[in-house]
């Protein structure tokens, strides 16, 4: 029997000028390099709210790779969230637009297709403010070892 593999968006979320608010998008970029599969396509974007929902409409499964800030974060902590347990990452819940999870109840009233699975990946970071294309030293001190972390569960989301 053959196993039927889901269409998936792998959706990495940041502004890589930002110090460690690129982590998402720089961890996507390096995902296309190591995990090739006709069945996944790669974006990365620094938007959030509604924009998200009309980029992973489309898709079967939706594995989100964002920065996360939170009150007594250790940075490089990896956090694994779904819509049922999710509160706020950096981008996908823009300030100037509606949460995320504003924009998934939207999209399901108007009939828009809302993927069956949804992922959300979090690396708690230290620096989103200061213009810069280098992480803040934490991240960049264990952005190897976020990376195979973050790699390690994406391959177990798309099996």
């Amino acid at each position: 029997m053959e196993v039927v593999k889901k269409n998936t968006l792998i959706l990495g979320v940041g502004n890589d000028i930002l110090t460690d608010d690129g982590i998402g998008p720089k961890i996507v970029e390096e995902l296309r390099r190591d995990i090739q599969e006709e069945y996944i396509s790669y974006l990365t974007v620094a938007t959030g709210g509604l924009e998200i929902l009309e980029l992973i409409k489309d898709y079967d499964k939706v594995i989100i790779i964002d920065a996360i800030k939170t009150k007594d974060g250790i940075p490089g902590t990896v956090y694994h969230l779904t819509p049922s347990n999710f509160k706020e990452t950096l981008h996908i819940s823009s300030f100037h637009d509606v949460s995320f999870l504003t924009a998934l109840k939207v999209g399901e009233k108007l009939d828009i297709h809302v993927p069956d699975q949804i992922n959300i990946i979090a690396i708690e970071i230290v620096e989103d403010l200061t213009f810069s294309s280098e992480f803040s030293k934490p991240i960049a001190e264990k952005y190897s070892e976020i990376y195979m972390e973050v790699q390690r569960s994406v391959q177990d989301l798309i099996e």
